[in-house]
């Protein structure tokens, strides 16, 4: 990269700080969020006013609106990865701890592998990459086998089942988006997609009875400070700072999120939310960030394609926060 155009170091590590520590305190945000407010109200109202502000902040800028076409392949994404994804996340967060619940959604390195290996056929199974999937594999098992507490109390199978569902949404979606037509600005493609999210959100929290449980005036400070964290630091800024670094860093530097937010929200739960972490929650986080950091720094062995099959692009995603790619990590998220 031309010197010329290197940014100052501040910003560089102001941007890094922010997608590492921001992102990885969500979690923490959203559980203290979903104490008071019903789940996927909670998921609505954060990616409808994040999805408004920055679709509106686009469109001030002159950017075009997103065709009707676009529009589709949006609201398809928007399903996947903010009712199923982020949805069930916010779900989950009221039967499993916030680190946890990070742990678990950093798997999803693990389903994108499987689908290339078993589905896509744009991978082929090594013995280094089999080895590292089993090693994930393991990690759930520990974080949620009731068998294997080791003195921590066990975690809620239907919360841990949500997980699960949750990040093989976020990988099917990062999977087809990039067959999908989508807006070219980056921003916009997100924004519209957080907006479409927001919409559908609110429409399952309306279908699901959730507007009977929410008591405005019974909601604490805390809960509202929660809400406004997650769509000005969580959304806004986060996704500020991810679009700016992935312009001037290598995706592979950006890419390291990935493995910093699961133990960011494991250490902020355990010192501001008083999250408990026992030998079970320290030897699954390292066999699921062992797996992570393995399965995205492999390089791909393709298998030949048939005409039929999908092309590699070299992209595919997980994190946090929808609609950009780099290697190993899909922009907008999580969080």
């Amino acid at each position: 990269m031309d010197a010329a155009v290197q940014p100052r170091a501040w910003k560089v590590l102001l941007a890094f700080a922010i997608i590492y520590f921001v992102w990885g305190s969500t979690f923490l945000a959203i559980r203290v969020g979903v104490r008071e407010v019903p789940p996927f109200l909670l998921a609505g109202m954060r990616f409808l006013a994040a999805g408004v502000l920055l679709y509106g902040w686009m469109r001030a800028r002159g950017t075009p609106s997103p065709t009707a076409r676009e529009w589709r392949s949006a609201s398809l994404l928007a399903i996947l990865i903010f009712v199923f994804d982020y949805g069930l996340l916010f779900w989950a967060e009221r039967r499993v701890p916030s680190g946890i619940a990070a742990v678990m959604m950093a798997t999803i390195p693990v389903f994108m592998a499987l689908g290339e290996i078993a589905f896509l056929r744009t991978q082929r199974l090594t013995f280094r990459l089999g080895l590292a999937l089993l090693v994930g594999m393991a990690g759930v098992a520990v974080l949620v086998g009731h068998s294997m507490s080791l003195g921590e109390a066990p975690v809620d199978i239907a919360g841990a089942c949500a997980l699960i569902v949750a990040a093989v949404s976020w990988s099917v979606a990062a999977t087809i988006s990039r067959k999908l037509p989508l807006p070219s600005a980056k921003a916009m493609s997100s924004g519209a997609q957080m907006l479409a999210g927001g919409v559908f959100l609110t429409l399952t929290a309306a279908l699901l009875g959730e507007f009977r449980g929410l008591h405005v005036q019974a909601v604490s400070r805390g809960a509202w400070l929660a809400l406004a964290y997650l769509i000005i630091a969580g959304s806004i800024i986060g996704f500020t700072a991810y679009v700016w670094l992935i312009h001037h860093e290598s995706p592979t530097k950006v890419g390291t999120y990935a493995y910093v937010n699961p133990v960011v929200a494991v250490l902020v739960g355990y010192f501001l939310g008083g999250a408990a972490i026992g030998p079970r929650t320290i030897i699954g986080t390292i066999f699921v960030l062992v797996s992570v950091v393995v399965i995205t720094t492999t390089p791909k062995a393709k298998r030949e394609l048939k005409p039929s099959t999908f092309s590699e692009d070299g992209t595919w995603g997980s994190t946090r926060e929808p609609a950009l790619s780099v290697r190993g990590q899909s922009a907008h998220q999580k969080e």
